[in-house]
C-alpha cells in the first residue's frame, strides 16, 4: 500500500511540473487585482474581478487566456472606467492585446508597459491620458498597432518608435504633441497608416515616409508643418491628407500651393536646379515664370517622378526578397531548434502561441498584408473572400459606439447583436461572435465566410461584410438592419392589438419566406444548395415594408457543431425542429420545409407555441376558430384553407411525404390577390 501511495505522489508531482500553473493564486492574479484597483478605484464596473476567482474561467469580464492559462487579452473598451493605467500591467508577460480605449482614464502611460514584449495591439485612445509618450515603447518588438489618439498627450513623438519593426498602424491624432515628426519612422517598412493630425507638430515631413512600400494613409492635417512635401507621397492620392498646414508646399498636389525658392527646406525635392546654398534675396534665385522654364519644370518633374517610381519598385522588390529569405530561414530555424530547446525558449512559446488559429484583420488596415493564411490548406485565389466585404475593427467599433450597452439588441451564450450606424449613415446589425464558437480549421472558417458572402436574395438578410480580429478573438458580421424587428414580435398579441398584421401582409410574408428558402435550396452558379437548419419565427425579420428577411442563412457553415446544436433549443421549443432530426441527427431540405410549415401555422393562428389541436384544427375547416382573432374575420377563407393545407403537408411526419419548397412556391402563386 505504501508503494502505491509513493507512486501516486510521484505522479502528482510530475503532473504539477508538466502542467502550466493556472492564473488563480499566482503573480498574474495579483497583477490583475492591482490593475483593477487602478482602472476602477470605486469597484463599480469590474466587480467580476475577485481574488477568489479564476480569470481563465471566463468569470473575469474582458479577460481572455491562452491555452497555457496565461492572460492573453484584456478587452475593456467603452466600459466607463475613470481610473488610470497601472504599471502592474507589465507583470502580464504573455499579454498580446490591451484594449482600454473609449474610457475616461487619466494620468500618464506607465513606462513599465514596455516590458510587454509579446504585445501586438495597444489601444489607449479616446481617454484623458496626459504626459508624454514613453520612449520605452520603442522596445516593444512585437507591437503592430499603437493607438493613442484623442487624449491630452504632450511633448514630442519619441524617435525610438522607429525601432518598432512590425508596426502597421500609428495613430496619435488629437493630442498636444509638439516638435518634429521623427525621421526614423521612415525605416518602418510595415507601416500602412500614420495619423498625426490635430497636434502642434512643426518642421518638414520626413522624405523617408514617401518610401514606405505599404503605406496607404498619411494624415498630418491641422499642424504647423512647413517645407516641401516629398513628391513620392502623390502615390497615396487621397490617402495623403495635409490641409491646414500653411507652411507646406509641393509639386503636383492639388491641395497644396506650388513651392517657390523661399521654400528651400526641401533640398532635393525642387524639380529644377535651384542652388539652396545661395542667397534667396536676388531675383536670379526666384522660380522662373517663362514658358520655356515652365516646360523645363514639367520635364524635370517627370524625370523625378520616374526616379521615385523606380526607387519604390526596387525597395518593394528588395522587401519581398528579404521576406522570402526570412521565411525560409524561419522554417530552417524551427527545424534546427526542435532538438535541445532551452527552457527560455519554452517560456516564450507559452506566450507566443495564439489563443485563436484564425487569420486576423488589422485594426485599421483590413487584412494583415503579411499574413498568407488565406492561401493555406489549398485555399487559392478562387476562394478568396471578396475585398469589398471586409470591415476594419475601427469601423465596427465606431459604428456601435464601441459596443455600447445602449446599442445591444440581444445576447446569447456565444454571440451578441448590436445596432450600428456606418459612416455612410446606413443602419446595420452587427453580430459579435467569439472565434472559439467558429470552425477550428482555418480553411473551413474561410469557406464559411465565402458561403455567407455568396448569398444574395431579397428575402434574406443582406450581409454587408465582416471583420475578424485574432488579437481580440472575435468575429463580427455586419448585416442590414431590419427596422420592423422580428416576426415573433407580431405573434401572441392581446386581442385588439394595433400591432396585429392584416391578412394580405401575412400572406405576403408567407410567400416571401418560401421564396427565400427556395433560393437557398437551389444551386446558382458554383454555389451548392444550402440547408438553413434553424428556421423559426425568431429567425424571420421584417424590413420597412414588412417584407420577410430570413436571418442566419449559411451561418452553420461558419460555426462549430456544438454551437449549432445549442442554437437549436429555440427551434425545438417552438416545434420547428423536424422529428427525423431526433433520430438521425441530420438536416435536409425537407427539415427546412417542416420548419416553414410550422411558421405558416404560427402566422395563421397568431401564436408562437402550437398545440396538436391547433395543427389539426384545419381538418374540420372551422376557420373562424382557427385563424387569429385579431384579424376580426377580415380574411379570405379560400386562401386560409389553402395555406392551412400547405402547412399540414409541410409538417408531415415522414419527410418523403412533404413537398419540395419549389412546389410550395408554385401552390402559393395565386394567394394574396385580395387584402
Amino acid at each position: 500500500m505504501g508503494g502505491v501511495s509513493r507512486y501516486l505522489l510521484i505522479v502528482v508531482v510530475l503532473v504539477g511540473l508538466i502542467l502550466p500553473l493556472p492564473v488563480r493564486g499566482n503573480s498574474e492574479l495579483d497583477a490583475l487585482m492591482e490593475i483593477k484597483s487602478s482602472l476602477d478605484p470605486e469597484n463599480r464596473l469590474l466587480t467580476s474581478w475577485t481574488r477568489e476567482g479564476d480569470p481563465c474561467s471566463g468569470a473575469f469580464e474582458g479577460v481572455a487566456c491562452n491555452e497555457h492559462q496565461k492572460v492573453a487579452n484584456i478587452s475593456l473598451q467603452g466600459k466607463g472606467l475613470s481610473g488610470s493605467v497601472s504599471p502592474a500591467v507589465a507583470e502580464l508577460r504573455c499579454l498580446s492585446g490591451l484594449y482600454l480605449h473609449y474610457n475616461s482614464l487619466t494620468g500618464e502611460i506607465p513606462k513599465e508597459i514596455s516590458n510587454l514584449t509579446e504585445l501586438t495591439e495597444l489601444y489607449l485612445n479616446v481617454n484623458n491620458l496626459s504626459g508624454s509618450i514613453p520612449s520605452e515603447i520603442g522596445n516593444m518588438a512585437s507591437l503592430q498597432v499603437l493607438q493613442l489618439c484623442c487624449n491630452q498627450l504632450s511633448g514630442s513623438i519619441p524617435s525610438q518608435l522607429g525601432s518598432l519593426k512590425k508596426l502597421s498602424v500609428l495613430a496619435l491624432q488629437n493630442n498636444r504633441l509638439t516638435g518634429k515628426i521623427p525621421w526614423d519612422l521612415g525605416n518602418l517598412v510595415t507601416l500602412t497608416r500614420i495619423v498625426l493630425s490635430f497636434n502642434q507638430l512643426t518642421d518638414r515631413i520626413p522624405p523617408g515616409l514617401a518610401n514606405i512600400p505599404q503605406l496607404q494613409v498619411l494624415d498630418v492635417q491641422n499642424n504647423s508643418l512647413s517645407g516641401i512635401v516629398p513628391s513620392g507621397l502623390k502615390r497615396l492620392d487621397r490617402g495623403f491628407r495635409c490641409s491646414n498646414n500653411p507652411g507646406l508646399c509641393g509639386f503636383g498636389f492639388p491641395s497644396l500651393r506650388v513651392c517657390t525658392s523661399l521654400d528651400s527646406t526641401g533640398v532635393g525635392d525642387l524639380p529644377f536646379g535651384v542652388d539652396t546654398n545661395k542667397s534667396v534675396s536676388g531675383p536670379q534665385t526666384m522660380i522662373p515664370q517663362s514658358h520655356s522654364d515652365h516646360s523645363q519644370v514639367q520635364r524635370a518633374a517627370l524625370i523625378a517622378g520616374t526616379l521615385t517610381a523606380a526607387i519604390t519598385f526596387m525597395l518593394t522588390s528588395s522587401l519581398t526578397f528579404y521576406r522570402h529569405r526570412r521565411r525560409k530561414q524561419k522554417i530552417g530555424s524551427m527545424v534546427d531548434a526542435s532538438e535541445g530547446r532551452h527552457s527560455i525558449d519554452q517560456s516564450k512559446d507559452i506566450c507566443s502561441r495564439s489563443a485563436s488559429p484564425h487569420v486576423r484583420l488589422e485594426y485599421a488596415s483590413r487584412w494583415d498584408p503579411l499574413d498568407d493564411g488565406l492561401y493555406r490548406n489549398g485555399l487559392g485565389m478562387s476562394q478568396q473572400v471578396p475585398l469589398g466585404y471586409r470591415f476594419t475593427l475601427e469601423e465596427v467599433e465606431s459604428a456601435t459606439h464601441y459596443f455600447s450597452e445602449a446599442n445591444l439588441l440581444g445576447k446569447s451564450n456565444f454571440l451578441a447583436v448590436y445596432k450600428g450606424v456606418l459612416r455612410d449613415g446606413s443602419l446595420v446589425a452587427i453580430r459579435n461572435i467569439n472565434l472559439t464558437s467558429c470552425k477550428t480549421e482555418e480553411a473551413d472558417f474561410l469557406n464559411g465566410l465565402n458561403m455567407l458572402t455568396s448569398l444574395r436574395h431579397e428575402n434574406l438578410v443582406r450581409l454587408r461584410g465582416f471583420c475578424c480580429s485574432k488579437g481580440k478573438g472575435e468575429c463580427y458580421l455586419v448585416y442590414d438592419f431590419a427596422p420592423k424587428g422580428g416576426l415573433s414580435k407580431y405573434l401572441d398579441l392581446e386581442d385588439g392589438s394595433s400591432r396585429a398584421l392584416n391578412w394580405s401582409t401575412r400572406v405576403s410574408i408567407i410567400k416571401g419566406i418560401a421564396k427565400g428558402i427556395g433560393y437557398l435550396h437551389s444551386s446558382e452558379g458554383k454555389r451548392p444548395p444550402v440547408v438553413h437548419q434553424n428556421i423559426s419565427a425568431e429567425k424571420i425579420l421584417l424590413d420597412q415594408q414588412l417584407s420577410p428577411l430570413i436571418m442566419d442563412s449559411g451561418l452553420p457553415r461558419l460555426l462549430a457543431d456544438d454551437v449549432i446544436f445549442s442554437t437549436l433549443k429555440i427551434s425545438a421549443a417552438m416545434g420547428c425542429l423536424a422529428p427525423e432530426y431526433i433520430t438521425t441527427g441530420r438536416f435536409t431540405d425537407k427539415s427546412d420545409v417542416y420548419a416553414f410549415g410550422v411558421i405558416v401555422f404560427q402566422i395563421l393562428t397568431g401564436k408562437l407555441k402550437l398545440t396538436t389541436s391547433l395543427r389539426l384544427a384545419p381538418e374540420p375547416c372551422h376557420f373562424r376558430d382557427f385563424i387569429d382573432p385579431n384579424l376580426g374575420g377580415n380574411f379570405s377563407e379560400a386562401e386560409a384553407e389553402k395555406l392551412a393545407r400547405i402547412a399540414l403537408d409541410c409538417t408531415a411526419e415522414l419527410p418523403e411525404r412533404r413537398p419540395s419548397i419549389l412546389r410550395v412556391i408554385d401552390e402559393l402563386g395565386s394567394c394574396g390577390s385580395k387584402g
